[in-house]
């Protein structure tokens, strides 16, 4: 960050009076610019005893398989992110959503919250962001091939509370990045 955009003055990294990290602010108008982390918001959608993942047509990691999920956007609830990213990806409408797991994942300054749902009739196709879709069982899942982190223990998660029919909602943490693990 170079000017500020509230009224193009300089800016300089600095500790503001009362806090205790460095900070963006304006040397004019003192405007101080928060950079705050970032809110994912993505689906486990289910039709049977399936669950619908996407392959990333976009990096990072592209080419393997995730969730539908990406960035929240100003005037949107968490819910309506989630569904909208589902629609984006997957071309998938989502009913009956219950909010199942949140993640923070502070080595890269993200939230992550996850949404368990239905799958409207079944139906998906594919979005600009996604090379392909499908619905997998457990065994089918291709674990070797999931992009992230979160979406393997939200995944991994989903189909043990599945099998006591249980299904809290959990916040977690990965406070490190994690090498791909194999199954």
């Amino acid at each position: 960050m170079k000017f500020c955009s509230e009224c193009g003055g300089s800016i300089e990294l600095r500790i503001p009076k009362g806090d205790d990290r460095d900070r963006y602010i304006c040397d004019d108008c003192d405007h101080i610019h928060y950079i705050n982390p970032r809110v994912i918001v993505g689906c486990l959608p289910v039709y049977e005893d399936k669950v619908l993942l996407c392959k990333r047509a976009i990096e990072p990691r592209y080419g393997f398989w995730t969730l539908p999920a990406g960035f929240m956007e100003n005037g949107e609830t968490t819910e309506e992110g989630a569904a909208r990213e589902t629609w984006e990806e997957a071309r998938a409408r989502v009913s009956n959503m219950h909010l199942y797991r949140v993640f923070d994942v502070p080595y890269i300054s993200q939230v992550y919250m996850f949404y368990r749902c239905a799958l409207d009739e079944g139906l998906f196709g594919v979005g600009p962001e996604s090379l392909e879709t499908a619905l997998y069982t457990e065994q089918d899942v291709p674990w070797e091939e999931i992009a992230f982190p979160v979406v393997r223990e939200t995944l991994k998660a989903y189909f043990d509370d599945r099998r006591r029919d249980n299904y809290p909602v959990v916040v977690d943490a990965i406070r490190y990045r994690k090498p791909p693990q194999k199954n």
